[in-house]
């Protein structure tokens, strides 16, 4: 008598063997923490954000209108006034930003500014950047409490340093040159650089690092062609800290340059206003021309802003 063979099943390719096997749909990136980044905000956060925009945007606004009323208008009534009175808006000029380029020298300001911001931004960014690297992927003697001194440099003043620094400078013959406030700006600002840098390479994986060592990668490669672009919302970040500090700096601006040929757009800006106040309307043009650059700056680096920020606040 015969026995019965039994032939097993055979499974379709494209056909799913178990139900338990079956994949899970896919979650929204969140960020790590397990949660749906889709779901929508509760009410309270939306009220709260449109709360905080208004009022950055609203003094925004009302510069920008008080800078194109003249002096009458602007003195008479506020700038919301626009929408009561609608016949104002035909008395809108721009006769304060001719005034304004008629009195000071605001384009060479402007060049002036550029030439301090741009090298007192950019070289903190590349120095603070390898002092993170070492501090973060490489072995040394104190490196902990080198990190710690740095650290430590955040709490003291800026203002206890400039009579040193001036005298240093005068010896130097620095003082007046545009490379006295680079390295004024440059060493006030490093100390908070290498802190936040080095906070977000802490989040990086070290298996990148293992894994460039095996290649054969140096230090040097393995920082300027891994390191560098992962890092890129860290140094966004910096950016535009240290743009914006030393954009708006008035106080090192004019201990170390002063009044002159090299003014940046601070001190011009103050030179609109005389001894008795006269001038008074020429302020808002002035100081709406100075915040053009640094909010389309902003602007364009924000989406690099939290992400830099946030990152290594849990660990590292």
């Amino acid at each position: 008598m015969s026995q019965s063979t039994t032939v097993p099943p055979v499974s379709n390719p494209g056909q799913t063997k178990s139900p338990k096997t079956r994949a899970l749909p896919r979650r929204k990136a969140s960020g790590g923490h397990g949660e749906d980044s889709g779901a929508p905000a509760p009410l309270w956060v939306k009220i709260v954000i449109a709360v905080l925009c208004l009022s950055w945007i609203l003094p925004v606004f009302g510069l920008a209108v008080t800078s194109l009323r003249d002096r009458t208008d602007a003195a008479a009534s506020g700038w919301w006034t626009i929408f009561t009175s609608p016949s104002q808006l035909s008395r809108l000029t721009v006769e304060n930003y001719v005034e304004v380029f008629d009195r000071a020298p605001m384009a060479q300001a402007f060049v002036n500014s550029l030439a301090i911001t741009i090298p007192a931004t950019i070289i903190p960014i590349l120095i603070a950047a390898f002092a993170a690297y070492a501090f973060t992927f490489m072995e040394f003697p104190f490196r902990n409490l080198l990190l710690v001194l740095i650290v430590a440099l955040l709490v003291v003043p800026n203002q206890v340093a400039f009579a040193p620094i001036l005298n240093i400078y005068g010896q130097l013959g620095l003082n007046g040159q545009f490379a006295a406030v680079w390295g004024a700006h440059i060493g006030f600002g490093m100390a908070l650089a290498i802190y936040l840098i080095r906070n977000y390479m802490a989040t990086l994986p070290r298996e990148i690092i293992e894994s460039a060592k095996i290649d054969g990668a140096t230090h040097f490669q393995t920082f300027w062609k891994l390191i560098i672009p992962m890092s890129t919302p860290a140094l966004a970040s910096f950016a535009i800290f240290q743009f914006l500090w030393v954009w708006n700096d008035l106080l090192v601006a004019l201990i170390f340059l002063g009044p002159g040929p090299r003014q940046p757009l601070t001190i011009a800006l103050v030179s609109l206003l005389g001894q008795q106040g006269q001038g008074d309307q020429l302020l808002t043009a002035g100081a709406f021309f100075t915040m053009v650059l640094p909010i389309l700056v902003f602007l364009s680096l924000q989406r690099y802003f939290v992400r830099g920020l946030t990152a290594g606040s849990v660990k590292g």
